[in-house]
């Protein structure tokens, strides 16, 4: 069965992102329907997949990333607004029979993602 999965790490600090609130969008022209929310573990990973079932199908999703949130509570210096604030991964699902993994490697100036396994 298909899902989608994520975790954070936050490279900054080399340690699991906890406590960082991820959103599930799904995108349909200008629309987006929020589809899942959750927050981080100890371990930088959601207790479930974000997504999975018959709610996962073939489209267009976001992932929003409340990392400027979570480096304001770990004492990070940030400027006001942070550089890196809400990150925003918009990406394709063709097939929604795979797993989907989209892990966010993440500091208060910079961003990486990509399809893991």
């Amino acid at each position: 069965m298909g899902r989608l999965t994520t975790h954070v790490l936050d490279t900054a600090r080399g340690q699991p992102g906890s406590g960082v609130v991820i959103t599930v969008y799904r995108v349909e022209g200008a629309a987006r329907t929020e589809v899942a929310r959750a927050v981080t573990n100890a371990d930088g990973r959601t207790d479930a997949p974000m997504v999975e079932g018959d709610v996962f199908t073939a489209g267009v999703y976001e992932i929003v990333f409340a990392a400027g949130a979570y480096f304001a509570r770990a004492g990070a210096t940030l400027p006001v607004p942070p550089f890196v604030g809400d990150v925003v991964l918009r990406f394709g699902v063709a097939n929604p029979a795979e797993h989907y993994h989209v892990p966010l490697l993440v500091t208060p100036w910079s961003y990486q993602t990509y399809r893991g396994s």
